[in-house]
């Protein structure tokens, strides 16, 4: 069995247990407190990073690296189309959820929320906070646009782009970050998204000293 060292809130961690779990790969999950790496975990990362998976005999890292092996040797069901254009506007969102969103909202909700209280760090920044919750409303009206335009957020079919903005999405719905209100498409995409079963362990999660609000796990709000 594949067996994938995570953190449960990680967007990083949770877009390849999406990917694992839509192509049915069962996986053993471990909680790994990466801010206090042990000589065993280093030896699998140098990097001191979540996630890191072992899979076929490979110890693997870095989230866009994993996807894509999972993608390569397990192709179905597609999470990346074979036309290049549209696998290029794949990756490109991919990009964007993993670079920008994470830099202007993820890290500065989730990370001063969740991550500074569980690593000892003390208090949130509440400029952070402002900056993050200012910043989410922009990256949520890309999002409409995106799917005023298409069926998923990179074309007719969904791809690693939705797992992608999921994983960043349910992270901060976890602590009721997101206003679903903003946007009837966004949140009917996710409901939709999030009603799959490769969603279902996500759903479960539970982190010690922070419960999930009560819509989190409910289909349909």
């Amino acid at each position: 069995m594949a067996r994938l060292f995570h953190v449960p809130l990680s967007p990083f961690c949770r877009k390849v247990r999406l990917s694992l779990a839509e192509k049915k790969i069962e996986v053993e999950l471990v909680e790994e407190r990466y801010w206090e790496p042990e000589p065993d975990f280093l030896r699998r990362n140098p990097a001191a990073k979540v996630p890191v998976l072992r899979l076929d005999g490979v110890m693997m890292s870095e989230s866009a690296a994993i996807c894509e092996y999972i993608e390569e040797t397990r192709p179905e069901p597609s999470l990346l189309p074979s036309d290049p254009v549209a696998k290029l506007e794949v990756r490109r969102l991919v990009g964007w959820f993993d670079d920008k969103f994470h830099n202007e909202v993820t890290s500065k909700l989730l990370y001063e929320r969740v991550n500074k209280k569980m690593m000892g760090q003390g208090f949130p920044d509440s400029r952070n906070v402002k900056d993050g919750a200012k910043a989410i409303k922009y990256h949520l009206d890309y999002m409409h646009w995106l799917l005023d335009h298409r069926r998923w957020l990179a074309g007719d079919v969904m791809t690693l782009a939705d797992f992608a903005a999921a994983a960043h999405l349910s992270s901060l719905d976890y602590i009721s970050d997101v206003d679903w209100n903003r946007s009837e498409i966004v949140k009917d995409w996710y409901a939709k998204i999030k009603s799959r079963p490769a969603f279902r362990s996500i759903l479960a999660d539970q982190v010690s000293g922070f419960p999930p609000p009560r819509h989190y796990n409910d289909l349909d709000f």
